[in-house]
């Protein structure tokens, strides 16, 4: 099995203890304030998955940042189309590619006003303990990081994105985005917090809220079960922007993601689609924050007419100034309203 799969259920158990809050009916917590209008992030992660575009891929795992054409030419035709629609996608790059000869598509994303964020150079795990647990590319050539601890190879790839993004597309990071979402976020974590802010970023997006049911999610291929779904739309309760004790803000990635649905529950498009429709309509009525996540490798194989997109920038135009598009950068000033 893969490594962020049984990482991904390991921040499934962790949250268990929210079953609670994932199985209560929906309303508004103390701690999410209403605000007058709900503002919906559109995010994609710039990055390989494996499974894509074919089941048996799995070679991505060892060259996440190197971006297939397929991948680079969706993330591209999205921002267009989010831009024509008056909003923009707040993407997060891998800074592997930027190893590639040609990162045209990319400049034009960042010269169409599209905030691009630091995803690490390597798709580091945050978390890990051993180098082992660190990505695929090390396990497999150890040399790379010999003699390296552990906290200095995670900060120096979050570093060395930062630097690629300056030198070859002339930008400054706009937040960083962990490499798998944590149930809890970096709490716990001042050690990671502080780095981020040392780094220079005022915000991360880490936080991937636990939900309970999610049995019925993981290689079934079956119609997820109103109890799943269920789940998913309190998770959204969780998913609203905090800050940290040590000043850092995280802006959570909002349940469920397309890898969440396409990989783990192995769902059909209109199941996807009647998720984060029921989704989106309860976040605009309570005026909450959402941040839709999505890989281009992914997403531009299941939805390549790019329905899941044109669904959200439908239902925000009709929430007739209920709702706006904004990026991560703006959802983050909620924590520190």
């Amino acid at each position: 099995m893969e490594r962020y799969s049984r990482r991904s259920f390991m921040n499934l158990a962790a949250g268990a203890s929210m079953y609670a809050v994932a199985n209560r009916s929906i309303g508004t917590p103390a701690a999410v304030a209403k605000s007058p209008k709900a503002q919906i992030a559109i995010t994609l992660d710039l990055e390989m998955a494996r499974n894509f575009p074919n089941w048996e891929d799995t070679h991505w795992d060892y060259e996440k940042g190197n971006l297939n054409q397929a991948a680079k030419e969706y993330a591209v035709q999205a921002c267009r189309r989010v831009k024509a629609r008056g909003g923009v996608i707040h993407t997060f790059v891998v800074g592997q590619v930027l190893e590639q000869e040609n990162v045209d598509w990319l400049k034009e994303i960042a010269s169409e006003g599209h905030p691009i964020g630091n995803h690490t150079y390597d798709h580091v795990y945050l978390l890990a303990q051993t180098s082992d647990e660190l990505q695929y590319r090390f396990r497999r050539a150890p040399w790379l990081i010999a003699g390296q601890p552990i906290a200095e190879v995670i900060r120096n790839n979050i570093r060395m994105t930062t630097v690629a993004l300056k030198e070859r597309i002339g930008i400054v990071p706009s937040g960083f985005r962990t490499p798998g979402g944590f149930a809890t976020g970096l709490t716990g974590r001042e050690d990671l917090q502080r780095m981020l802010l040392d780094l220079g970023f005022k915000w991360c997006s880490g936080k991937y809220p636990a939900h309970a049911g999610m049995e019925d999610l993981h290689g079934t291929g079956r119609k997820p079960s109103q109890a799943a779904v269920d789940n998913i739309l309190a998770g959204q309760a969780e998913a609203q922007p905090f800050k940290y004790p040590t000043g850092l803000v995280d802006v959570p990635m909002s349940p469920i993601s397309d890898i969440g649905a396409f990989r783990n529950g192995r769902w059909q498009l209109d199941d996807f689609l009647d998720v984060t429709r029921r989704s989106l309509e309860m976040v605009i009525e309570r005026g909450w924050a959402f941040d839709f996540l999505a890989h281009p490798s992914c997403l531009g194989v299941v939805d390549p007419q790019f329905k899941t997109i044109d669904l959200i920038c439908d239902l925000v135009e009709k929430a007739k100034g209920k709702a706006e598009i904004v990026s991560l950068d703006v959802l983050a000033k909620r924590a520190l309203a």
